[in-house]
Protein backbone atom coordinates (compact mmCIF):
# COMPACT_ATOMS: atom_id res chain seq x y z
CA UNK A 1 0.00 0.00 0.00
CA UNK A 2 2.87 2.05 0.81
CA UNK A 3 4.90 1.32 -2.27
CA UNK A 4 1.81 2.36 -4.58
CA UNK A 5 1.33 5.97 -2.42
CA UNK A 6 4.38 6.92 -2.72
CA UNK A 7 4.87 5.95 -6.67
CA UNK A 8 2.21 8.24 -7.49
CA UNK A 9 3.31 11.08 -5.21
CA UNK A 10 6.35 10.71 -6.53
CA UNK A 11 5.26 10.66 -10.31
CA UNK A 12 2.64 13.50 -9.02
CA UNK A 13 0.22 11.93 -10.36
CA UNK A 14 -1.53 11.95 -6.69
CA UNK A 15 -4.43 13.75 -6.41
CA UNK A 16 -4.12 16.11 -3.39
CA UNK A 17 -7.32 17.21 -1.47
CA UNK A 18 -6.73 20.46 1.04
CA UNK A 19 -9.35 20.71 4.11
CA UNK A 20 -9.81 24.51 4.72
CA UNK A 21 -9.44 27.22 1.79
CA UNK A 22 -8.14 30.08 4.15
CA UNK A 23 -4.94 31.57 4.91
CA UNK A 24 -3.06 28.29 4.98
CA UNK A 25 -4.74 26.28 2.90
CA UNK A 26 -5.25 28.81 0.19
CA UNK A 27 -1.60 28.91 -0.67
CA UNK A 28 -0.96 25.60 0.31
CA UNK A 29 -3.12 24.52 -2.59
CA UNK A 30 -1.66 26.71 -5.19
CA UNK A 31 1.94 25.42 -4.67
CA UNK A 32 0.85 22.37 -5.29
CA UNK A 33 -0.66 23.23 -8.46
CA UNK A 34 2.04 25.03 -9.50
CA UNK A 35 4.33 21.99 -8.91
CA UNK A 36 2.01 20.00 -11.53
CA UNK A 37 -0.25 18.26 -9.10
CA UNK A 38 -4.23 18.22 -9.01
CA UNK A 39 -5.79 19.66 -5.98
CA UNK A 40 -9.46 19.47 -4.76
CA UNK A 41 -10.36 22.14 -2.25
CA UNK A 42 -12.82 21.49 0.47
CA UNK A 43 -14.49 24.41 2.75
CA UNK A 44 -17.54 25.35 4.20
CA UNK A 45 -17.75 28.60 2.84
CA UNK A 46 -19.67 28.60 -0.47
CA UNK A 47 -18.43 31.91 -1.40
CA UNK A 48 -14.81 30.69 -1.44
CA UNK A 49 -15.81 28.05 -3.33
CA UNK A 50 -17.29 29.80 -6.05
CA UNK A 51 -14.36 32.23 -5.82
CA UNK A 52 -11.91 30.29 -6.48
CA UNK A 53 -14.23 27.47 -9.41
CA UNK A 54 -13.94 30.70 -11.22
CA UNK A 55 -10.26 31.83 -10.78
CA UNK A 56 -11.10 34.53 -8.37
CA UNK A 57 -8.76 35.31 -5.02
CA UNK A 58 -10.27 36.18 -1.75
CA UNK A 59 -7.53 36.76 0.01
CA UNK A 60 -5.64 40.27 -0.71
CA UNK A 61 -2.44 39.30 -0.53
CA UNK A 62 -2.65 36.50 -2.69
CA UNK A 63 -2.88 38.18 -6.03
CA UNK A 64 -5.85 37.39 -8.43
CA UNK A 65 -3.38 36.77 -11.16
CA UNK A 66 -1.82 33.59 -9.38
CA UNK A 67 -5.08 32.35 -8.46
CA UNK A 68 -6.65 32.55 -11.82
CA UNK A 69 -3.33 30.58 -13.24
CA UNK A 70 -4.14 27.82 -10.98
CA UNK A 71 -7.59 27.04 -12.05
CA UNK A 72 -7.52 27.97 -15.47
CA UNK A 73 -4.42 25.14 -15.70
CA UNK A 74 -7.87 22.84 -14.59
CA UNK A 75 -5.92 21.14 -11.74
CA UNK A 76 -7.61 23.47 -9.08
CA UNK A 77 -11.18 22.62 -8.08
CA UNK A 78 -12.82 23.22 -5.15
CA UNK A 79 -16.52 22.13 -2.74
CA UNK A 80 -18.14 21.61 -0.49
CA UNK A 81 -18.96 17.87 -1.02
CA UNK A 82 -17.10 16.49 2.10
CA UNK A 83 -17.90 12.72 0.34
CA UNK A 84 -14.91 13.47 -2.51
CA UNK A 85 -12.92 13.04 -0.26
CA UNK A 86 -12.46 9.20 -1.50
CA UNK A 87 -10.85 10.80 -4.46
CA UNK A 88 -7.82 12.46 -3.52
CA UNK A 89 -4.93 10.20 -2.54
CA UNK A 90 -3.55 13.29 0.21
CA UNK A 91 -5.61 15.06 2.59
CA UNK A 92 -4.18 17.95 4.66
CA UNK A 93 -6.44 19.71 7.40
CA UNK A 94 -5.89 23.48 7.02
CA UNK A 95 -8.79 24.17 9.87
CA UNK A 96 -8.51 26.68 12.70
CA UNK A 97 -7.91 25.66 16.54
CA UNK A 98 -9.12 28.62 18.61
CA UNK A 99 -9.75 29.00 22.36
CA UNK A 100 -12.72 28.36 24.40
CA UNK A 101 -14.25 30.68 26.54
CA UNK A 102 -12.01 30.02 29.38
CA UNK A 103 -8.67 29.89 26.97
CA UNK A 104 -9.09 25.78 26.71
CA UNK A 105 -8.01 24.43 23.11
CA UNK A 106 -11.45 23.74 21.24
CA UNK A 107 -10.71 20.89 18.47
CA UNK A 108 -14.35 21.38 17.48
CA UNK A 109 -12.64 22.47 14.28
CA UNK A 110 -10.84 19.55 13.68
CA UNK A 111 -12.86 16.72 15.53
CA UNK A 112 -16.03 17.80 13.18
CA UNK A 113 -14.06 18.17 10.08
CA UNK A 114 -12.18 14.61 10.95
CA UNK A 115 -15.51 12.64 11.32
CA UNK A 116 -17.36 14.36 8.43
CA UNK A 117 -14.41 13.06 6.29
CA UNK A 118 -14.36 9.80 8.07
CA UNK A 119 -16.97 7.85 6.18
CA UNK A 120 -15.51 8.78 2.49
CA UNK A 121 -11.64 7.83 3.68
CA UNK A 122 -10.46 4.82 1.74
CA UNK A 123 -7.46 2.70 2.28
CA UNK A 124 -3.99 3.85 0.58
CA UNK A 125 -4.60 7.82 1.63
CA UNK A 126 -2.21 10.22 3.74
CA UNK A 127 -3.63 12.13 6.18
CA UNK A 128 -2.16 15.26 7.17
CA UNK A 129 -2.72 17.71 10.23
CA UNK A 130 -1.61 21.50 9.59
CA UNK A 131 -3.41 23.01 12.09
CA UNK A 132 -1.47 24.23 15.32
CA UNK A 133 -2.61 22.00 18.65
CA UNK A 134 -0.93 20.67 21.80
CA UNK A 135 1.34 17.63 21.90
CA UNK A 136 -0.65 14.60 21.38
CA UNK A 137 -3.36 15.74 19.47
CA UNK A 138 -2.28 14.03 16.40
CA UNK A 139 -1.73 10.43 18.64
CA UNK A 140 -4.66 11.05 20.82
CA UNK A 141 -7.54 12.23 18.49
CA UNK A 142 -6.60 11.61 15.07
CA UNK A 143 -5.22 8.17 15.16
CA UNK A 144 -8.06 6.23 17.52
CA UNK A 145 -10.86 7.96 14.99
CA UNK A 146 -9.10 6.42 11.94
CA UNK A 147 -8.71 3.14 13.92
CA UNK A 148 -12.37 3.19 14.59
CA UNK A 149 -12.86 2.61 11.03
CA UNK A 150 -10.85 -0.41 11.01
CA UNK A 151 -8.06 1.27 9.25
CA UNK A 152 -4.64 0.48 10.31
CA UNK A 153 -2.34 3.05 10.61
CA UNK A 154 1.23 2.86 8.80
CA UNK A 155 0.22 -0.11 6.54
CA UNK A 156 -2.95 0.82 4.89
CA UNK A 157 -3.60 4.54 5.79
CA UNK A 158 -0.86 7.09 6.57
CA UNK A 159 -0.98 9.75 9.13
CA UNK A 160 1.65 12.62 10.19
CA UNK A 161 1.65 16.18 11.37
CA UNK A 162 3.29 18.83 10.01
CA UNK A 163 2.58 22.24 11.47
CA UNK A 164 2.30 25.41 8.48
CA UNK A 165 4.20 28.10 8.50
CA UNK A 166 2.79 30.98 6.63
CA UNK A 167 3.33 34.36 7.41
CA UNK A 168 0.84 36.34 5.42
CA UNK A 169 2.71 38.97 3.53
CA UNK A 170 6.09 38.14 3.82
CA UNK A 171 7.49 38.99 0.92
CA UNK A 172 10.43 37.32 1.68
CA UNK A 173 9.25 33.44 3.01
CA UNK A 174 6.73 31.80 1.55
CA UNK A 175 5.36 27.68 1.04
CA UNK A 176 8.15 26.62 -1.22
CA UNK A 177 11.40 28.21 0.76
CA UNK A 178 9.84 27.99 4.51
CA UNK A 179 11.51 25.10 5.75
CA UNK A 180 8.73 22.20 6.73
CA UNK A 181 8.64 19.97 9.17
CA UNK A 182 7.09 16.32 9.34
CA UNK A 183 6.74 13.91 11.71
CA UNK A 184 4.92 11.07 11.68
CA UNK A 185 2.67 8.25 13.40
CA UNK A 186 4.84 4.90 12.45
CA UNK A 187 8.36 5.32 9.99
CA UNK A 188 6.03 4.14 6.91
CA UNK A 189 4.18 7.72 7.89
CA UNK A 190 7.10 9.89 7.55
CA UNK A 191 8.46 8.40 4.63
CA UNK A 192 5.29 9.07 2.79
CA UNK A 193 4.68 12.33 4.63
CA UNK A 194 8.07 13.46 3.40
CA UNK A 195 7.68 12.12 0.21
CA UNK A 196 4.86 14.49 0.03
CA UNK A 197 5.93 17.61 0.92
CA UNK A 198 9.50 17.32 -0.62
CA UNK A 199 7.31 18.05 -4.09
CA UNK A 200 6.48 21.30 -2.77
CA UNK A 201 8.78 22.55 -0.24
CA UNK A 202 12.93 23.61 -0.94
CA UNK A 203 13.75 22.00 2.72
CA UNK A 204 11.58 19.01 4.64
CA UNK A 205 13.14 18.32 7.96
CA UNK A 206 12.01 15.04 9.32
CA UNK A 207 11.43 14.61 13.21
CA UNK A 208 10.90 11.45 15.43
CA UNK A 209 7.24 11.78 16.01
CA UNK A 210 3.97 14.02 16.01
CA UNK A 211 4.57 15.04 19.64
CA UNK A 212 7.81 16.53 18.40
CA UNK A 213 6.49 18.47 15.40
CA UNK A 214 3.48 19.74 17.44
CA UNK A 215 5.81 20.45 20.25
CA UNK A 216 7.99 22.40 17.44
CA UNK A 217 4.88 24.56 16.69
CA UNK A 218 4.39 25.28 20.27
CA UNK A 219 7.83 26.44 20.62
CA UNK A 220 8.18 28.67 17.55
CA UNK A 221 4.74 30.90 18.74
CA UNK A 222 5.72 30.62 22.39
CA UNK A 223 9.21 32.67 21.48
CA UNK A 224 7.59 35.04 19.95
CA UNK A 225 4.78 35.63 22.85
CA UNK A 226 7.16 35.97 25.40
CA UNK A 227 9.71 38.14 23.60
CA UNK A 228 6.73 40.12 22.46
CA UNK A 229 5.68 40.38 26.02
CA UNK A 230 8.79 41.43 27.55
CA UNK A 231 9.16 44.41 25.02
CA UNK A 232 5.68 45.38 25.87
CA UNK A 233 6.51 45.45 29.65
CA UNK A 234 9.68 47.33 28.90
CA UNK A 235 7.99 49.81 26.76
CA UNK A 236 5.92 50.77 29.63
CA UNK A 237 8.85 50.95 31.85
CA UNK A 238 10.44 53.05 29.08
CA UNK A 239 7.68 55.77 28.79
CA UNK A 240 7.69 56.56 32.44
CA UNK A 241 11.61 56.90 32.26
CA UNK A 242 10.73 59.32 29.17
CA UNK A 243 13.16 56.72 27.41
CA UNK A 244 12.04 55.66 23.72
CA UNK A 245 11.85 52.07 23.33
CA UNK A 246 12.19 51.98 19.19
CA UNK A 247 15.66 53.81 20.22
CA UNK A 248 16.40 51.48 22.26
CA UNK A 249 15.63 48.72 20.41
CA UNK A 250 17.29 49.66 17.41
CA UNK A 251 20.71 50.35 19.17
CA UNK A 252 20.76 46.87 20.53
CA UNK A 253 20.26 45.11 17.27
CA UNK A 254 23.42 46.43 16.43
CA UNK A 255 25.17 43.67 18.51
CA UNK A 256 26.03 41.01 16.25
CA UNK A 257 25.35 38.05 18.04
CA UNK A 258 23.49 37.09 21.38
CA UNK A 259 20.05 39.80 20.50
CA UNK A 260 16.95 39.54 18.21
CA UNK A 261 15.06 42.27 17.65
CA UNK A 262 11.42 41.58 18.60
CA UNK A 263 8.87 45.25 18.61
CA UNK A 264 5.91 46.33 21.13
CA UNK A 265 2.89 47.07 19.68
CA UNK A 266 -0.77 47.70 21.09
CA UNK A 267 -1.25 44.23 21.86
CA UNK A 268 -0.78 40.56 20.02
CA UNK A 269 -2.71 39.69 16.98
CA UNK A 270 -3.57 37.02 14.29
CA UNK A 271 -4.39 33.27 15.34
CA UNK A 272 -1.69 31.98 16.37
CA UNK A 273 0.52 33.98 18.63
CA UNK A 274 -2.26 34.86 20.77
CA UNK A 275 -3.83 31.32 20.96
CA UNK A 276 -1.27 28.86 20.88
CA UNK A 277 0.71 28.80 23.57
CA UNK A 278 -2.23 28.57 25.85
CA UNK A 279 -3.01 25.47 24.14
CA UNK A 280 0.73 24.02 26.37
CA UNK A 281 -0.30 25.86 28.87
CA UNK A 282 -3.53 23.54 29.28
CA UNK A 283 -2.00 20.70 28.11
CA UNK A 284 0.90 21.25 31.10
CA UNK A 285 -1.65 20.95 33.50
CA UNK A 286 -2.10 16.87 32.92
CA UNK A 287 1.74 17.06 33.83
CA UNK A 288 1.17 18.97 37.09
CA UNK A 289 3.11 21.74 35.44
CA UNK A 290 2.21 25.51 36.03
CA UNK A 291 3.76 27.15 32.83
CA UNK A 292 3.94 30.70 34.61
CA UNK A 293 6.14 32.13 31.94
CA UNK A 294 3.97 31.70 29.51
CA UNK A 295 0.94 33.10 31.41
CA UNK A 296 2.87 35.81 32.45
CA UNK A 297 3.63 37.05 28.82
CA UNK A 298 -0.11 36.65 27.89
CA UNK A 299 -1.13 38.60 30.63
CA UNK A 300 1.10 41.89 29.40
CA UNK A 301 0.30 41.30 25.99
CA UNK A 302 -3.51 41.07 26.52
CA UNK A 303 -3.41 44.27 28.55
CA UNK A 304 -1.50 46.21 26.04
CA UNK A 305 -4.97 47.63 24.50
CA UNK A 306 -5.97 48.46 27.77
CA UNK A 307 -2.46 50.67 28.28
CA UNK A 308 -2.80 52.64 24.99
CA UNK A 309 -6.22 53.61 25.94
CA UNK A 310 -5.15 55.35 28.79
CA UNK A 311 -2.28 57.04 26.42
CA UNK A 312 -5.04 57.95 24.62
CA UNK A 313 -6.91 59.20 27.92
CA UNK A 314 -3.77 61.14 29.31
CA UNK A 315 -3.20 63.08 25.51
CA UNK A 316 -6.52 64.47 25.79
CA UNK A 317 -6.05 65.74 28.85
CA UNK A 318 -3.10 67.24 27.92
CA UNK A 319 -4.96 69.11 25.67
CA UNK A 320 -8.21 69.90 27.32
CA UNK A 321 -10.42 67.11 26.15
CA UNK A 322 -12.59 64.25 27.53
CA UNK A 323 -12.13 61.13 26.10
CA UNK A 324 -16.38 60.72 26.57
CA UNK A 325 -17.37 62.06 22.91
CA UNK A 326 -14.20 62.83 21.54
CA UNK A 327 -14.12 61.36 17.76
CA UNK A 328 -10.99 58.62 17.44
CA UNK A 329 -10.07 57.58 14.09
CA UNK A 330 -7.97 54.08 14.42
CA UNK A 331 -5.60 53.25 11.71
CA UNK A 332 -5.47 50.11 10.99
CA UNK A 333 -8.14 47.43 11.90
CA UNK A 334 -5.32 44.27 10.57
CA UNK A 335 -3.10 42.39 13.28
CA UNK A 336 -0.04 43.01 11.42
CA UNK A 337 0.64 45.51 8.42
CA UNK A 338 0.01 44.98 4.78
CA UNK A 339 -2.46 41.58 5.58
CA UNK A 340 -6.57 41.65 5.16
CA UNK A 341 -6.33 39.38 8.26
CA UNK A 342 -7.84 41.23 11.38
CA UNK A 343 -8.24 38.00 13.46
CA UNK A 344 -7.25 38.83 16.90
CA UNK A 345 -6.62 42.18 15.89
CA UNK A 346 -5.29 44.21 18.94
CA UNK A 347 -7.15 47.39 16.80
CA UNK A 348 -10.64 45.76 17.58
CA UNK A 349 -10.04 45.49 21.31
CA UNK A 350 -8.80 49.23 21.07
CA UNK A 351 -12.20 49.85 19.02
CA UNK A 352 -14.26 47.89 21.45
CA UNK A 353 -12.18 49.93 24.33
CA UNK A 354 -12.83 53.21 23.58
CA UNK A 355 -16.45 52.90 22.25
CA UNK A 356 -17.22 51.75 25.77
CA UNK A 357 -16.00 54.27 27.08
CA UNK A 358 -17.87 56.79 24.84
CA UNK A 359 -16.05 57.92 22.01
CA UNK A 360 -17.17 58.11 18.61
CA UNK A 361 -14.68 55.63 16.90
CA UNK A 362 -14.33 55.42 13.20
CA UNK A 363 -11.69 53.07 11.25
CA UNK A 364 -9.49 53.41 8.14
CA UNK A 365 -8.04 50.45 6.26
CA UNK A 366 -7.32 49.88 2.87
CA UNK A 367 -7.22 45.98 3.29
CA UNK A 368 -10.64 45.99 5.27
CA UNK A 369 -12.81 48.17 3.75
CA UNK A 370 -16.26 46.54 5.35
CA UNK A 371 -15.20 45.92 9.46
CA UNK A 372 -15.42 42.01 9.58
CA UNK A 373 -18.05 39.97 11.27
CA UNK A 374 -16.73 39.07 15.09
CA UNK A 375 -17.96 36.70 17.62
CA UNK A 376 -17.29 39.02 20.16
CA UNK A 377 -17.61 42.05 18.12
CA UNK A 378 -20.21 44.03 16.34
CA UNK A 379 -19.60 47.21 14.68
CA UNK A 380 -21.45 48.61 11.67
CA UNK A 381 -18.14 50.38 10.10
CA UNK A 382 -16.58 50.94 7.14
CA UNK A 383 -13.23 51.98 6.61
CA UNK A 384 -13.09 55.70 5.94
CA UNK A 385 -10.37 57.54 3.39
CA UNK A 386 -8.25 59.33 4.61
CA UNK A 387 -7.59 62.68 4.04
CA UNK A 388 -6.14 65.77 5.33
CA UNK A 389 -9.54 67.37 5.61
CA UNK A 390 -11.17 64.05 7.05
CA UNK A 391 -7.49 64.01 9.32
CA UNK A 392 -8.75 67.32 11.06
CA UNK A 393 -12.32 66.25 11.83
CA UNK A 394 -10.65 63.93 14.40
CA UNK A 395 -9.56 64.59 17.69
CA UNK A 396 -7.33 62.04 17.62
CA UNK A 397 -5.80 59.65 15.64
CA UNK A 398 -4.35 55.96 16.84
CA UNK A 399 -1.70 54.47 14.48
CA UNK A 400 -2.90 50.35 15.43
CA UNK A 401 -1.76 48.64 12.71
CA UNK A 402 0.89 50.68 10.20
CA UNK A 403 0.03 49.51 6.81
CA UNK A 404 2.73 50.42 4.51
CA UNK A 405 0.20 52.41 2.16
CA UNK A 406 -0.18 55.21 4.56
CA UNK A 407 1.03 58.92 4.13
CA UNK A 408 2.08 59.41 7.23
CA UNK A 409 3.81 62.59 6.50
CA UNK A 410 0.24 63.49 5.37
CA UNK A 411 -1.24 62.20 8.42
CA UNK A 412 1.41 63.69 10.45
CA UNK A 413 0.95 67.63 9.06
CA UNK A 414 -3.14 67.11 9.82
CA UNK A 415 -3.79 65.60 12.60
CA UNK A 416 -4.95 67.21 15.68
CA UNK A 417 -2.86 64.76 17.94
CA UNK A 418 -1.65 60.96 16.98
CA UNK A 419 -1.02 57.92 19.03
CA UNK A 420 1.79 55.86 17.69
CA UNK A 421 1.04 52.37 19.13
CA UNK A 422 3.99 50.88 16.01
CA UNK A 423 7.17 53.06 16.32
CA UNK A 424 6.20 54.61 12.80
CA UNK A 425 7.53 58.17 13.85
CA UNK A 426 11.04 58.24 15.03
CA UNK A 427 11.32 61.84 14.87
CA UNK A 428 9.85 64.00 17.51
CA UNK A 429 6.61 66.13 17.23
CA UNK A 430 4.72 68.07 19.09
CA UNK A 431 1.38 66.38 17.80
CA UNK A 432 2.71 62.39 17.92
CA UNK A 433 2.95 60.38 21.48
CA UNK A 434 3.94 56.99 21.53
CA UNK A 435 2.18 54.88 22.59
Amino acid sequence: MSIHLLSKIRSKCATIGVVGLGYVGLPLSLRFVETEFSVLGFDIDDNKIKKLNSGESYIKHIGVERVYKAWESGNLEATTDFSRASEVDALILCVPTPLGNHKEPDLSFITNTLNSLLPYLRKGQIISLESTTYPGTTEEELRPALESKGFTVGKDIFLVYSPEREDPGNPKFSTNNTPKIVGGSTSECLEIGLALYSRIVEKVIPVSSTQVAEMTKILENIYRAVNIGLVNELKILADKMEIDIWEVIDAAATKPFGFTPFYPGPGLGGHCIPIDPFYLTWKAKEYGISTRFIELAGEINTAMPNWVVSKVIDALNDQGKALKNSRILVLGIAYKKNIDDSRESPAIELIELLSKKGSEVDYSDPFLPIFPKKRQYRYELVSIPISPEKLAQFDCVIIATDHDSFDYDMIQQNSQLIIDTRGRYRNTFSNVVKA
